[in-house]
């Protein structure tokens, strides 16, 4: 009888919404609290763990931008949009403009063609920071412009280990995002997700007009699945699971939920949920996909054993220094940490461990990275 269920379609490692609304996935309508952020304010950071689901995020507001109403039909947005107006929108996404073959300047000067040539705008200026501001102004000619920018920190989080060139990487950054700042009359809306926020002297010093969401209670759960999702969602699915396991869903709770930015809502890690319905098997779908090993060398550099009953301040808590990094910022930021406990000042945070399968993978691979051991599906890669 599980079969059944399970020929429904799980978007695993899709980031495209068009393709999995057209495609007929299981998709989590997130477009309430999606119109609740576009409502309410114009420019937006976010940070949340890999494979959380910002990519699709991203994606989804392109599409809605863009007025692709059919994509909606069905969804809560569908009948609260203005279908009639249309944006031009300008993406990035630094995870797949080939900063590592093709060096940060020449990713970016091909990632800003892209968006030109989709837009029918010729560019004119050489230099990439003057050829952003171009094709801000010119799409602006069509309307008011959308920017969306993906893991904008993949340029320096993916050279911590190379301190020169994550240097100047982080100084290309510092000079692409600049142009933001001076383009406040051509844009809609702005929003960039990343991993980390790094400290306001590096690449964010010229957007002090960005808002972090990051721990803001009505954004809390705009990424990730909640319990009301997921029994709503995979009713059908829990149901034939419950028939040989009556306590499933307190077992699927202790193995994938846990995270919160706010005490407040809690989320499942929506990568793991969903392999675990595709096979229900429970595993370490998201620690095995590919940790950064960074983190592991981190804490070795540090000394940092006891990963549990760490606390910080806010401040250390939403922000990442990348000569000096934090362990518990790190922790917490790609996910290996949540919020546990918050003070009643509120102004100091304790960090644990979200669920059995960050703990069971972090105490077995940690202990084997500090070995120079590197199993199948340790943090190592």
């Amino acid at each position: 009888m599980y079969l059944r269920c399970m020929l429904r379609k799980y978007p695993i490692g899709l980031q495209s919404f068009r393709k999995i609304r057209e495609g007929g996935y299981v998709y989590i309508d997130k477009t309430e609290i999606i119109h609740r952020l576009i409502k309410t304010g114009q420019y937006y950071f976010l940070s949340r763990p890999r494979r959380f689901g910002k990519s699709l995020l991203v994606d989804t507001i392109e599409e809605l931008f863009k007025g692709s109403k059919e994509l909606f039909e069905g969804l809560w947005i569908y009948n609260n949009w203005d279908w009639n107006i249309a944006h031009p929108v300008i993406r990035f996404s630094f995870a797949n403009i080939g900063i590592k073959t093709r060096g940060l300047e020449a990713a970016i000067n091909g990632a800003l063609e892209e968006n030109a040539n989709r837009l029918g705008i010729a560019l004119t200026k050489v230099n990439y920071d003057l050829r952003f501001r171009e094709l801000i102004e010119k799409a602006a000619q069509k309307g008011n412009v959308v920017i969306l920018i993906d893991e904008y920190d993949k340029p320096i989080i993916d050279f911590l280990d190379e301190p020169k060139l994550m240097e100047g990487n982080r100084s290309v950054m510092k000079n692409f995002y600049s142009i933001l700042k001076d383009s406040d009359r051509h844009i809609r809306f702005l929003l960039m997700t990343g991993v980390s926020q790094f400290s306001h002297v590096s690449v964010f010093s010229d957007l002090n007009n960005l808002r972090n969401i990051t721990l803001v209670s009505k954004f809390a759960a705009i990424v990730g699945i909640t319990q009301t999702e997921l029994e709503e969602n995979f009713a059908s699915e829990i149901q034939e699971l419950k028939k040989q396991r009556p306590d499933i869903l307190t077992q699927i709770k202790d193995w994938y939920n846990g995270y919160t930015w706010d005490m407040l809502s809690w989320v499942y890690n929506p990568f793991s949920l969903l392999n675990f319905m595709d096979e229900p098997k429970f595993r370490n779908y998201w620690f095995a996909s590919g940790t950064p090993s960074f983190i592991a060398r981190q804490l070795k550099k540090e000394g940092v054993y006891d990963m549990e009953n760490i606390q910080l301040g806010e401040s250390a808590l939403s922000t990442f220094e990348a000569d000096n990094p934090n362990p518990g910022s790190l922790l917490f930021q790609t996910g290996c940490l949540t919020i546990k406990d918050i003070s009643p000042s509120g102004q100091v945070y304790q960090l644990g461990f979200p669920n059995r399968e960050v703990r069971n993978s972090l105490l077995d691979g940690v202990p084997n990275t500090y070995r120079g051991v590197y199993p199948s599906g340790s943090i190592a890669h």
